[in-house]
């Protein structure tokens, strides 16, 4: 009866191995390609409307196994100084201590911690580092799928998410009063995602 028992605790502490080790194969990193992704945000300005913006250098990756559409790690790094609201003048503010302070804090990053599927949908929970503050901020958005191989041998996978948060929870408190009681920069600022990978190979 020991005996019995032993070969099977033996053969079911095989089977988790082989199950764990499959599992982490399964695992596959993809990097986000800069040309054909968007890291955008819009901001209320003066009440009545939005500005909006986007940076132009980061890097980013995923680890993720495809097929199952579960992931093992999302990171981001984003560089402040390449904020871009396609108006000169604001984007040098933007860069100032009035905002993204692009001298002292050159980069912003996104690390995620966990996630969980809502129907169609993944919330991802991750900290946020901005001006020096690290905040938990989610995303929620969607897996568009993987294009095999595209025509130049490389596969691909789209994503597309949302998030939102508090300026002011970083410190980046800059604005200016209105006579009607609004603010010329609103204080929440919404994300949007537009992100493309390809396979590390």
């Amino acid at each position: 009866m020991k005996l019995s028992a032993t070969k099977t605790l033996l053969a079911i502490s095989a089977m988790l191995m082989f199950a764990a080790t499959d599992a982490q194969a399964a695992t596959e990193r993809y990097n986000v390609d800069l040309d054909h992704s968007i890291v955008g945000f819009s901001v209320a300005h003066m009440v009545v409307s939005k500005t909006t913006g986007r940076f132009t250098d980061y890097a980013g990756f995923i680890e993720m196994d495809p097929e199952a559409r579960t992931v093992k790690a999302l990171e981001a790094v984003i560089k402040t100084v390449s904020v871009n609201t396609n108006h000169e003048k604001r984007d040098a503010h933007l860069k100032t201590p009035d905002f993204f302070n692009v001298e002292k804090f050159p980069t912003m990053t996104w690390k995620m911690k966990s996630y969980e599927k809502q129907g169609d949908k993944y919330a991802a929970k991750g900290d946020l580092t901005l001006l020096g503050v690290t905040k938990e901020v989610v995303l929620t958005g969607t897996f568009n799928g993987v294009v095999p191989k595209d025509p130049w041998g490389n596969t691909r996978a789209g994503f597309t998410a949302e998030g939102k948060i508090n300026r002011k929870d970083f410190g980046m408190n800059w604005s200016k009063a209105l006579d009607n009681g609004g603010l010329v920069v609103g204080d929440e600022v919404t994300i949007k995602l537009e992100i493309e990978c390809i396979k590390q190979k």
